[in-house]
This record gives C-alpha cells, sequence and structure tokens, in this order.
C-alpha cells in the first residue's frame, strides 16, 4: 500500500503480523516519530525483536511481516493453513475457535454505554483540525 500498487488479501495476513507484534511486544513494530520515519523502516524490513520474544513467535511474525508478497505467509501455496500449522500456533485448537468454543480470557468489567476505562487515556487536543484545502470544484456537490 505504501508504493501505491494496490492491495489484496495479503494486507490482513501483514496486519495478523502486527498484531502479533503488538500483543507480545506492547508495541508497533515500527515506531518513529516522524510518519515518513515509519514508512522508511516499514519499506527497509528491519525488524527488532525484544529478547524476549518466542523463537517461535518471532519466526511467525517474521513470515507474516516479509514485504514480499510471493514469500508471506497466508499468500503461499497453503493459504492460511501454513499460518495455522506454524509452530507458534500447533497447540491451538482452531476446531474449537470454529464452534465458538473457546472461553474469552478475558472479559473487561464495563460499567455502562459510555464507560472508556478499559482504554488509555489520552490528552484532548488543543489544536483546531485543519480544513482541507480544496480548489475548484466542490468534490461533494454530486455525493
Amino acid at each position: 500500500m505504501l508504493l501505491n500498487k494496490g492491495h489484496n488479501k495479503g494486507v490482513d495476513w501483514w496486519t495478523l503480523g502486527i498484531l502479533n507484534y503488538e500483543m507480545l511486544a506492547g508495541q508497533p513494530p515500527f515506531v518513529d516519530d516522524d510518519p515518513m520515519g515509519i514508512y522508511q523502516k516499514i519499506l527497509s524490513g528491519n525488524l527488532v525483536f525484544p529478547r524476549y520474544f518466542d523463537r517461535s513467535a518471532r519466526s511467525l511474525i517474521k513470515k507474516l511481516l516479509t514485504a514480499d508478497l510471493t514469500k508471506r505467509y497466508g499468500c503461499l501455496k497453503g493459504g492460511a493453513n501454513d499460518v495455522k500449522n506454524h509452530k507458534w500456533n500447533l497447540k491451538f485448537d482452531w476446531t474449537s475457535l470454529y464452534h465458538r468454543a473457546i472461553p474469552a480470557p478475558l472479559i473487561p468489567t464495563v460499567g455502562g454505554l459510555t464507560d472508556t476505562s478499559n482504554f488509555d487515556a489520552y490528552p484532548d487536543s488543543v489544536e483546531e483540525a485543519r480544513l482541507p484545502a480544496i480548489g475548484g470544484r466542490d468534490p461533494f456537490v454530486d455525493f
């Protein structure tokens, strides 16, 4: 997507790799103060793992975060089975998941419809959002 070449289901497998990394590390794999820095790190494909990462998890995440779609897990001949049968997932009961027979490992306490206590607190924006600069005809005139 970053190279404007379009995307297909491969982006979903990439996202699974990002999600797994974030869940295990507590932060995204590609971090920078500047968005262009993040893009450069993504394109370079240089992944840095914390020392405590399980070897199997590291292997699966690397295979999901492969820039080359012809080598990315989930996009290969084996499809989703490559991911499901990876060493990191071997003990997982996919059939029970399919039949919704696995209890949720965490059920959050929710105090009401507007309860946000399960989310991190962020300071409110002080700046007013900038209006987009639109030249010429209103793009929503026929919307």
